[in-house]
C-alpha cells in the first residue's frame, strides 16, 4: 500500500472514529469522500448515501441535500441497502446522532 493510500485510510479511519461519537461533520465528510471518490477511495453511492443519511439524522441540512442528489442516481434497492447499512452502523457503533433542534 502506497503512502498516499495509507494517509487516505488514516483520514477515513479518524473520521469514522469521530462519526462514532455522533459528529455530524465527520458523517458528512465520509459521505463526501464516497460520493466523490476523494482521498483515493472509489466512488460508492451506497456507502455515500449511508453516511449522508446518518449526517442528516444528526441534523446536517447539507447532508440532506447531498443524500437527495445522489439518490437520483441510485436504484430503490441500492437506497434500501444504504438505509439498512445506516441502521446497522448506528446499532453497532452505539452512536447517538445529535438531532437538530
Amino acid at each position: 500500500m502506497g503512502s498516499s493510500l495509507k494517509s487516505a485510510q488514516f483520514l477515513i479511519d479518524s473520521r469514522i472514529a469521530d462519526a462514532a461519537r455522533g459528529d455530524a461533520g465527520a458523517l458528512y465528510d465520509l459521505g463526501m469522500v464516497y460520493s466523490s471518490g476523494a482521498s483515493g477511495v472509489g466512488i460508492d453511492l451506497v456507502e455515500a448515501h449511508k453516511w449522508f443519511n446518518l449526517a442528516a439524522v444528526a441534523g446536517s441540512e447539507e447532508a440532506m441535500a447531498c443524500r437527495s442528489e445522489i439518490a437520483e442516481d441510485m436504484s430503490p434497492r441500492e437506497i434500501s441497502v444504504a438505509q439498512k447499512a445506516a441502521r446497522a452502523w448506528l446499532a453497532m457503533s452505539g452512536a447517538r446522532p445529535r438531532y437538530a433542534a
